[in-house]
This record gives structure tokens, sequence and C-alpha cells, in this order.
């Protein structure tokens, strides 16, 4: 009986060992393909900063803080896992174990529910109204899904962001001069000016005489 009930704890043990392994596994592919995603969403926001857009920019930074912050969880609470399924009495753990896995079974399905592909992300700033209840969408979605502290982070993004996009923005609209060019036109007008008043300054010596009256 007893060889019994250790081989069941060992089954039970390994068992839990193989299912967090796969969701490591599920993590780390997760991790590359939201990688891509995020890092267009970032883009997206700086477009949509760019047409003075900023509620849409706040979106895609919502979404990106969203999916990071299920990614850092599911990372944590495997690691969580790992240490308790290596305790020797396991007996004592395996429901919190199982309870574990099975939370994370469930933030992996909202994880990859969220890679959507690059495709939803340009949704982000659309126009249309396919685009308009996709946004809605995500929006409502994340109402109460993130926390104060990754709110100030979002905040943060947007107005580090908002100095960025400024500075393009002032760069295309300010006309530079091309200094050496317009040096250039200005000597030549002004060289251009001398010649013409000294011209005007001859003619002037020139009729001078003439205009003289002849003294009887």
């Amino acid at each position: 009986m007893g060889n019994s009930s250790s081989s069941h704890q060992v089954s039970a043990q390994d068992r839990a060992i193989l299912d967090m392994k796969n969701q490591r596994d599920k993590l780390h592919q997760y991790q590359k393909r939201i990688t891509a995603i995020t890092d267009r969403e970032t883009a997206v926001a700086k477009a949509c900063l760019v047409r003075g857009d900023k509620s849409k920019a706040l979106l895609a930074l919502r979404r990106k803080k969203f999916q990071e912050s299920l990614l850092a969880k599911t990372d944590a609470q495997l690691e969580t896992l790992e240490q308790l399924t290596s305790n020797v009495e396991f007996a004592l753990v395996q429901k919190d174990v199982v309870f574990g896995l099975q939370q994370g079974t469930s933030v992996l399905k909202q994880i990859h529910a969220e890679m959507g592909g690059i495709e939803n992300v340009e949704k982000l700033m659309g126009e249309s109204e396919d685009a308009r209840a996709y946004q809605q969408e995500i929006s409502d979605m994340l109402k109460g899904q993130i926390s104060n502290q990754d709110e100030d982070e979002v905040e943060d993004e947007l107005e580090a962001l908002e100095r960025q996009t400024r500075g393009v923005r002032e760069d295309e609209e300010v006309a530079y001069p091309a200094a050496p060019t317009t040096e250039l036109e200005v000597t030549k007008d002004r060289v251009r000016g001398q010649k013409v008043m000294a011209k005007a300054s001859a003619r002037e010596e020139d009729l001078a005489p003439a205009a003289r009256p002849i003294a009887a």
C-alpha cells in the first residue's frame, strides 16, 4: 500500500512538472510573437500622435501594456509553481499547484486571444466603421483590466512619445534655408543693387552739365 501511495504521489508530481514545462514552452512562443505586435502598437501610437489623434494613441499603448502584463503575470506564476513542485512534501501543496496550473492555462488562452496578428493592430488607427467597432471592443475589454500603476506607466509612455513626435512635427513644419545658397543669393542681390546705384549715379553726372543754363 505504501509503495502504491508513493508511486501515486511521484506520478502526480511528475505530471505537474510536465504541465508546467508545456506552459513555459507556450509562454516563450507567445512572448516572441507578442513582441512583434507590441512593437507595432508603439509605432501606431506614434503615428496617431503625429496626426494629432491622442485618444487612439492612448488606446494602442493601453492594449500594449495589458498584453505585457499578461506575459509578466504568467511568467511569475510559473516561477512560483516551479518552486512548489520542487517541495519534498508535494502532497501538501498539490491542490495549490493544480489550481495554479488551471489559472495558468486560462491566462495563456487570454494571451493567445491577444495574438490576433498585425492586421488587428492596424485597426487601432483606422477610420472605417469596422475599425471603430474594433477600437470600441478593445476599449471595453480593457476596462478594469489594467492596474493604476500600469495606467500611470502608460501615461508616462504617452508623454514621452508626445515629446518625440512634437520634435518630428516641428522639424517638418520649419523650413530651414540652406545657408550657403541663401548667403550667395543675398551677396548677388547686394552686388546687383550696388551696380544699379552706380550706373544711376553716373547717369546723373552725365546729365548734370546739359541741365546747367548757358551764361550770356
